[in-house]
């Protein structure tokens, strides 16, 4: 059994795409399950799939499920939650997510503690003297009237601390949104943003549409949020990503943000602390 993290702090596992594993204190929870191996494809909607390009540095098996507290997840799509990990994790394994995806958890797959939190809803979390408090914020996956072809997605702020209510760490999960002027509250009401996961990749569907932050917007998050430091994630996993990790890291780096920008590679750990310099 691994030791827990020094307190304060968060270490984070990526696996791969927009999978972490994030343990705090005694709570261990998991983002985006993503288990799909090198040449698999996830299931996009509408007959739209993606092939996966590589694989998940740690199985589905593999994970310390006796030690999960919880899903986040962004969104119901196949390359966030496919088919291996709805085979592979516990049905009673609680999930915090959208209402679209809470819906469908629980009535089509049977995760019967899927949560589904409106936009500024939170649900708190606790594991002996640890707890976090998830709370649901504002994203868009594809611009106007064609979000109604992609299932609702949502950005999630993970609040930790301990059972006094003291928040020590802060990090941000974007989930799969484009830039928008809906992203400018949570700069408002998080001006102090310890880690920010921002999932990238200019996932581009057919007919040129693009669903997720490219290195522009994902520079342009920077500007607005202005984290301790930053993690891009969901950037060369799948056949419809399109702007690699290198342009973002040389926008990001044009923009002044170097200092800020955390490389981890798939299967290594990140730990980050509340005394992270700003």
């Amino acid at each position: 059994m691994r030791q827990h993290p020094p307190e304060g702090t968060a270490e984070i596992l990526f696996i791969g795409n927009a999978t972490l594993l994030i343990r705090y204190g005694e709570l261990t929870l998991l983002t985006d399950p993503n288990f799909l191996h090198r040449g698999q494809f996830a299931h996009l909607g509408y007959g739209l799939v993606a092939r996966r390009l590589t694989e998940p540095a740690v199985d589905v098996a593999e994970l310390p499920h006796e030690d999960l507290d919880a899903v986040v997840l962004s969104h119901l799509h196949g390359d966030h939650f496919d088919r291996v990990a709805r085979r592979g994790l516990d049905r009673g394994l609680p999930f915090v997510t959208t209402p679209h995806a809470a819906r469908l958890l629980k009535g089509l797959y049977g995760f019967r503690h899927a949560t589904g939190l409106r936009t500024w809803q939170s649900r708190t979390l606790r594991h002996g003297d640890s707890s976090v408090r998830v709370t649901s914020l504002p994203g868009r996956h594809a611009p106007g009237p064609l979000r109604v072809l992609l299932p609702p997605v949502m950005g999630s702020m993970l609040e930790f601390g301990d059972r006094s209510g003291e928040v020590r760490l802060v990090l941000y999960l974007s989930g799969d949104t484009l830039m928008y002027d809906g992203l400018r509250e949570i700069a408002v009401r998080y001006p102090d943003i310890h880690l920010a996961v921002l999932h990238l990749g200019g996932t581009t569907l057919p007919g040129g549409l693009v669903v997720t932050m490219d290195a522009g917007q994902g520079a342009d998050l920077l500007d607005l949020l202005r984290p301790r430091r930053a993690l891009p994630v969901h950037h060369g996993d799948y056949t419809v990503f399109r702007s690699p990790l290198e342009d973002f890291l040389a926008e990001a780096g044009r923009r002044g943000h170097a200092a800020r920008l955390v490389r981890c590679a798939p299967g290594e750990r990140v730990t980050v602390g509340d005394r992270a310099p700003a």
